[in-house]
Parts: structure tokens; C-alpha cells; sequence
């Protein structure tokens, strides 16, 4: 079956197993604990395990999936970053006849392929998609946890402007920075751009939007700047690849459609000049790569950051050859 969101809060407990995955990580991490919450899982009751070693560890996971709980209760079993090489097995075992716990499998952004296909037409599973908030759905959540539920009564154009040209890339890093924001500014409820800019650092902001709209627009050495600011800030490769997918998106909706969305002033520049020359074969494929690129920051025997280093570098030389291109 295919879920939205109020299929998962409503049906979660009649069924034996579910599919989040998604590009929003965040989003799909906040459904996976929703799900244990709402399926009251115990501590004891819980097995995690990563996909890369559903294999090696593939008799564990049957035996403790299929029998009942010692200390009593619902179980669950969470299978990490799954993709369409496990299907084979996870079909195997979402089907067992002596199934005893709820299988809970998270994955990044699935094609649409075997394990997709497998919760997508099962019975009793299903599959949900955690994509990243758009402008409407990031704009509608802002409202919603700083109106309905930190009372803040006002958000000014270009505050908002500003959030929604910075967040919406994983849900779990844009709910805590709206957590944070409301504590902030809890005395006036009134949210403006100087105390978004306040709680959300100018330096990592100001990087984070010199690293993204650089790259994409080539310029190749305020890219590998801003990148290493933020590699010496403490930033995660990870939530970088993802901070990337969620751009690329963002043009490739930009360039499909041929309309721009809302911008803070400063980075609009280099998005425009990024649409212009950016063709949209190349933007998917880029995609393509940031998903194998997700994958080998997590397995990989390289460190992450010489990966994302290596990728930015690359990708910043090619739009600036797209540049030239388009000059000539």
C-alpha cells in the first residue's frame, strides 16, 4: 500500500511492516520514532540493525522478528538504509507466517524498483515517502509550530523570506531550529529577520548559501571556501550530500517549470545564472550521483569528507564549463 502521512498515523498498528524512505533523512527518522511511539515499543523489545549487515546477521534478525517478546508486549525490528538488494530477503521475512514483531525499513530515495515494488503492492505493508518540504508545505510547518504551537503571533515577509530559503532540506534539522527560534523570541511573539539570523548563524548561513549557490553557479573557489568553513565548522558529510540533493532539486523544479521560487536576495543572483545553465539531463544526473554518493559516505572506506571534497570540487568545474558555454 501507499501512505501518505495520516495513513501512518492512523493505521501504523495493522500492519506488519512499513517502508519510510525518502531524501528529507530527517523526516523519515521522525516516522520511524512515531512509529515505535505509537506502536508503545519498549526498550527491550527493539532490535536495530543497518541494512549492510541484513545478510551476515540474517538468521538474528528471523529468529528475534518470529518469536515472542520475553519481557511481554509489542516488538519491532528497524532495518537501516535499505535498498533493492535486500528485497530478496525482506520479502522473505515481511511474508513469514511466524512473524511476532512490526519490521520497520528505512531507506534514502528510492527508484522505483523491487523493494519499492514490494510494501507498494504487499498486503498488510506498506510504504511511505518523506520528500523534502516544498516552498507551500515549508511555509504551512513554519506557521504551524511557531503559531499553533508557540503562540508567536507574527513572522515577518522577510524572516520568512529568509527560513524558507535555508530550511526545508530534512525536517528533523528544521523542527529544531523552529524550537529554538520560539524560546527566543517567547516575549514579544514576533518572529523578524534579526532574530532568524541570530538563532540560525550568519557564518554557517552565510556558508552553507556561498557553498550551494557557488557550485551550482561555478564559481569554483568561493565553493571550495565555503565548503571548508563548514567541514571546519562541524558540519556532517552526510547532512551536506543532503543539503545538495534537496538544492538540485530545487533547480531542477526551477529549470522543468522555468519558475523561480522565493529567494533571499542574497543568494538569488547565482540561482538564476544556475538555471540558465544547467540543463535538465545533466541536473538528474547529478541526482543520481548524490544517491551513490550518500551511499559511499556511509561504507566507503574513504573518509567522508575527501568524498564530498572530491564531488564539490568536480561539479563546481563543471558548472563553470557550463558557464563558458553558455558565454560563447
Amino acid at each position: 500500500m501507499k501512505w501518505k502521512e495520516s495513513n501512518f498515523n492512523s493505521e501504523i498498528s495493522k500492519i506488519n511492516a512499513v517502508l519510510i524512505y525518502g531524501p528529507d533523512a530527517g523526516l523519515v527518522d521522525e516516522l520511524c520514532d512515531k512509529a515505535i511511539e505509537k506502536l508503545e515499543i519498549e526498550k527491550d523489545n527493539l532490535l536495530a540493525i543497518d541494512a549492510n549487515e541484513l545478510k551476515e546477521k540474517q538468521d538474528a534478525v528471523f529468529a528475534e522478528s518470529c518469536s515472542p517478546s520475553m519481557f511481554g508486549g509489542k516488538k519491532a525490528v528497524i532495518i537501516s538504509g535499505a535498498g533493492d538488494s535486500d528485497t530478496k530477503i525482506l520479502t522473505d521475512l515481511v511474508n513469514s507466517s511466524a512473524l511476532c514483531a512490526t519490521i520497520i525499513v528505512t531507506a534514502g530515495d528510492l527508484r522505483v524498483g523491487s523493494l519499492r515494488k514490494l510494501f507498494e503492492d504487499g498486503k498488510d505493508i506498506a510504504a511511505i515517502a518523506c520528500y523534502t518540504d516544498d516552498t507551500k508545505t515549508l511555509e504551512a510547518l513554519i506557521h504551524s509550530e511557531l503559531s499553533a504551537t508557540a503562540g508567536i503571533r507574527q513572522v515577518t515577509p522577510d524572516a520568512m523570506s529568509y527560513m524558507l530559503s535555508h530550511l526545508g532540506g530534512d525536517r528533523g534539522i528544521t523542527r529544531s531550529f523552529l524550537q529554538k527560534i520560539a524560546i527566543y523570541v517567547s516575549d514579544k511573539h514576533v518572529v523578524d529577520l534579526d532574530d532568524v539570523e541570530k538563532c540560525l548563524p550568519d557564518t554557517s548561513a552565510t556558508s552553507a548559501d556561498d557553498y550551494m549557490y557557488s557550485l551550482t553557479a561555478g564559481h569554483i573557489d568561493q565553493t571550495m571556501i565555503a565548503l571548508d568553513r563548514l567541514i571546519y565548522g562541524g558540519a556532517d558529510a552526510n547532512m551536506l550530500v543532503r543539503m545538495l540533493y534537496n538544492h538540485f532539486t530545487k533547480l531542477l523544479t526551477a529549470v522543468v517549470d522555468g519558475q523561480l521560487p522565493k529567494l533571499f536576495w542574497k543568494v538569488a543572483d547565482k540561482f538564476n545564472m544556475a538555471v540558465k545553465i544547467w540543463p535538465q539531463e545533466e541536473i538528474v544526473n547529478v541526482l543520481s550521483k548524490l544517491n551513490d554518493l550518500e551511499k559511499q559516505c556511509r561504507t566507503n572506506g574513504m573518509q567522508p569528507e575527501i568524498l564530498i571534497r572530491d564531488f564539490s570540487l568536480k561539479l563546481s568545474l563543471r558548472a563553470y564549463k557550463l558557464s563558458l558555454k553558455r558565454r560563447k
